[in-house]
């Protein structure tokens, strides 16, 4: 799990507290003819083809982020590099289809089912005779039992990373043959079919030296389409070679080399030739649509996009009197500057001319982000507060900020335990409800949290939390674009390049990116400013910035000092600055003179309000009354300070709060009043510490966060936002607890009965006094949701075991600790005669398919990108 992607299942330890109660759950239609679990919300992109079509031979270089530390995926430092060896390597009993379904696999298995229930269970399988691994010997019963035994947990002195349903098995045996494996448990196990997948030889689970050391850079024994052939650490490559004992459909390619690329190189690297295939960002992907679109243009043709984009006539002539004038040292400057960006242009336009050998394939991937919630202390351990954060939340318009500018389904997930297509699936939101302003509202009132209530003063400033944490109060950030009202033509602008290259928060208003804290330092900004930049790198052409700026209503969190670590702490509270409503309504008719162009003057009057940041303002019946008259005098447009000032709040108002049937671009929903002052109990603000990544990588966490932080301003909850690190933002603050929100993303398993439970159970006491977390990070479970999950997983009948694992879902959304949002997005780039190869989505890669279509060869689908 991480934020960035699927990572380690490790299970870790933290000292957590939480109260639940009895939870409401509504009955589950369990009779329905419909299926609950529906289609995959997007399929995948491979650019699929049949065999014959496909050339024989050649060599794919696939960019991975790292060579594997080891090539065992049962140890705990194995990551996605190593699951891609072990699927072109070893057996796996099943492999999931394009709905993230387990289906059997002919290769290895030719029947595989449950032949006792009673007094065991027993698992039959029946292999494949011609399965032998690259050694000659036949794949048998040693090898399972070798494998059960490792993982089985008995023996410590095997470092395995999870023994999950091997635990439950009592003994393998040999059937009637060699062909033959008999398994029988020791307790009922609906999950069966998740084992001995990938399946090691016993010479690699028979001893714990073996097990332990034997296969982390090697493995000399293997059973698959490939075999591993080196591993070079100083090139950066596992490279893997045709298994000429492999007695399945031969492998297409003679060669499939697998390269560590860093993310931030992967341009680079495609356009140098040095990778076909790597898993990409939405900048990369909209240069490499960009790179498609400029085909027809020549190669003589300028670009209007890149380094040179910027350079306007006008700057061109200034450029060539400056170094052609008489100021010699200005000149020398400016030739030298002249000099470097026409290198960068040169390098762009030829990197974007290699790039049209590539196009984008995109999918979702079988991960989902979700907004995590701390209920181990503060107002979150309430119930009450919790729901009431994830009751604030427009879920659907999250999808939004990071899907639509992709060209991706735009739809918010319904489950914490499969996403849609798997057969757990099933949308149980409605167990906690949807978005609703006033219930969320409700529900802190009924917990204790009420408008205007005395606060007391904060006597000493605390040391920020986190280190190397950027600490800021939510919307306090300066813009990357220029303020632009929701809805008007450059939002629509930023979402013309079919998705693939727009930034994930295209479109979104008011939200806002500041510098981070990876440096070790704390930053912040003032609340209310705006800058408005354009880079002339590379990848700045494809990435357009949300618009933000200060809210106009009133400053969410601390007004840029550090602060508390822990809400709840005595703090000085934010200053608020309520517009009435008819004030609200007069300001919207200023808003357009604002968008008629009174940009210069909006500006000004930022700059003032940033220097009164901090002082509460009130306007009298009088003073609006002198207002009004003044604006009549002056009218729409003119240089009146009031005017100044209140356009430039009209404008930031109706981003996302203002009055109802007032101003708004089209298309703008009305929003709902904000609260009317800072929510307090016993005398404590009610502010949470949202932590979010910091890294280059990480640009559409922090854009929904933004959302999020403004959606709780609507309810009358605080955010202070701590940017940090981006390598020390799990294990510091996610894995130990030192956060209240934070965004982070789980994979969806196709075994949630076994896969998910570590997540969602409930902590219980270690042996050393603290609380075992397992992996559940929010800290909040139920009584309740573990005893579905223990049903589940002992439920033989398929049907029964997901009706169970719904129900699961349904209590845990009721739970309110952890709150799904959207499945990730998986954007590739591919050369585009590479075939069945790409966004895979769900399924699992078919190694012996992939391959370079032969010449005047077209994919049966032509991809969307």
């Amino acid at each position: 799990m991480s934020h960035d992607g699927v990572g380690p299942r490790a299970v870790m330890r933290s000292v957590a507290f939480l109260t639940a109660g009895v939870l409401a759950v509504p009955a589950l239609a369990g009779c329905s003819e419909k299926d609950p679990a529906g289609k995959p919300t997007a399929g995948q992109e491979i650019a699929p083809a049949e065999r014959g079509q496909i050339a024989d031979g050649g060599t794919l270089r696939w960019a991975v982020d790292a060579l594997p530390e080891t090539l065992n995926a049962f140890q705990a430092d194995a990551d996605a590099a190593t699951s891609k060896v072990a699927g072109a390597v070893l057996p796996s009993m099943y492999r999931l289809d394009a709905n993230g379904r387990p289906q059997r696999n002919p290769d290895y298995l030719e029947s595989a089912k449950v032949v006792d229930r009673e007094p065991r269970q027993v698992v039959l399988y029946k292999l494949n005779q011609q399965a032998v691994w690259s050694d000659g010997r036949e794949i048998g019963a040693a090898d399972f039992a070798a494998q059960w035994r490792a993982l089985s947990g008995k023996d410590t002195a095997f470092w395995t990373a999870r023994n999950a349903g091997y635990d439950r098995i009592e003994k393998i045996e040999r059937g009637a043959n060699d062909l033959e494996v008999r398994v029988t448990f020791s307790k009922p196990y609906a999950d069966w079919q998740s084992l001995f997948s990938p399946l090691y030889p016993k010479d690699v689970m028979g001893t714990p030296d073996a097990f332990n050391d034997g296969a982390r850079r090697k493995l000399k024994v293997t059973a698959g389409p490939f075999a591993l052939d080196t591993v070079d650490k100083d090139s950066g490559e596992v490279r893997l070679k045709r298994n000429p004992r492999w007695w399945g459909r031969p492998a297409k390619l003679s060669e499939l080399v697998l390269r560590a690329v860093p993310r931030d190189k992967r341009t680079a690297a495609l356009a140098e030739g040095k990778v076909d295939l790597a898993e990409i960002g939405s900048s990369e992907a909209h240069r490499i649509t960009l790179a498609a679109r400029d085909k027809g243009k020549g190669n003589g043709a300028p670009l209007a996009h890149g380094p040179g984009a910027a350079l306007t006539p006008g700057k061109s002539l200034r450029s060539w009197a400056i170094a052609h004038g008489s100021d010699e040292e200005a000149a020398d400057e400016e030739i030298l500057a002249r000099k470097k960006r026409g290198k960068a242009v040169a390098k762009y336009a030829d990197e974007q001319s290699s790039l049209r050998g590539f196009e984008v394939r995109k999918s979702l991937e079988p991960a989902f982000t979700q907004l995590a919630l701390n209920g181990e202390e503060g107002p979150l351990a309430d119930e009450r507060v919790r729901r009431a954060v994830a009751r604030a939340l427009d879920r659907e318009e999250l999808a939004r900020v990071v899907l639509k500018p992709l060209g991706l389904p735009a739809e918010p997930v319904g489950s914490h335990l499969a996403l849609s297509g798997q057969q757990a699936y099933a949308d149980n939101s409605g167990a906690l409800g949807g978005q609703d302003t006033k219930e969320a509202r409700a529900l802190l009132a009924d917990a204790g949290w009420v408008s205007g209530g005395p606060v007391k003063e904060e006597q000493k400033e605390k040391k920020a939390a986190g280190a190397g944490a950027s600490k800021e109060p939510a919307g306090s950030e300066a813009s990357e674009a220029s303020q632009t009202p929701a809805g008007s033509d450059s939002d629509a602008d930023s979402d013309t390049d079919e998705g693939s290259g727009s930034s994930e928060d295209s479109g979104s208003s008011g939200s806002s990116s500041t510098s981070d804290g990876s440096d070790g330092s704390d930053s912040s900004t003032t609340s209310g400013s705006s800058d408005s930049s354009s880079s002339s790198d590379s990848s700045s052409s494809s990435d357009s910035s949300d618009s933000s700026g200060d809210d106009g209503t009133y400053i969410v969190g601390e007004d840029g000092k550090p602060g508390d670590d822990k809400p709840g702490e005595n703090r000085a509270p934010a200053l608020l600055v309520p517009a009435p409503l008819a004030e609200l309504q007069r300001v919207a008719l200023l808003d357009q003179a604002y968008v008629l162009g009174v940009h210069s003057q909006a500006e000004k009057a930022q700059k003032a309000k940033k220097q009164k940041a901090g002082k509460k303002q009130r306007i009298g019946k009088k003073q609006q009354a002198e207002t009004e008259n003044q604006r009549k005098k002056d009218g729409p447009g003119t240089s009146g300070k009031v005017e100044k000032n209140l356009a430039h709040e009209g404008r930031t108002q109706f981003q996302h709060g203002g009055a109802p049937g007032a101003y708004a671009p089209k298309g703008t929903a009305a929003p709902g009043r904000v609260a009317a002052g800072p929510l307090a109990k016993n005398g404590k603000p009610l502010t949470l510490r949202f932590v979010l990544p910091s890294g280059p990588g990480s640009q559409s966490l922090r854009a929904v966060g933004e959302r999020i932080a403004r959606m709780l301003e609507g309810i009358g909850i605080r955010t202070e936002i701590s940017k940090v690190a981006d390598e020390s933002y799990f294990k510091d603050h996610i894995a130990s607890g030192q956060y209240d929100l934070a965004l982070y993303s789980w994979p969806a398993s196709a075994f949630p009965a076994t896969d998910a439970r570590p997540i969602y159970s409930k902590p219980v006491p270690a042996a050393d006094g603290s609380l075992n977390v397992e992996q559940n990070y929010t800290r909040v479970g139920t009584d309740q949701v573990d005893q579905l999950f223990d049903q589940a997983i002992a439920e033989l009948d398929p049907g029964e075991s997901r009706s169970l694992v719904r129900k699961a879902d349904a209590r845990i959304w009721a739970a309110a600790g952890s709150i799904p949002l959207y499945q990730r997005p998986q954007l590739t780039a591919a050369r585009t005669n590479l075939a069945n190869a790409g966004a895979f989505g769900f399924q699992t890669p078919l190694y012996e398919d992939m391959g370079f279509l032969k010449k005047g060869a077209k994919p049966q689908v032509s991809p969307s990108s």
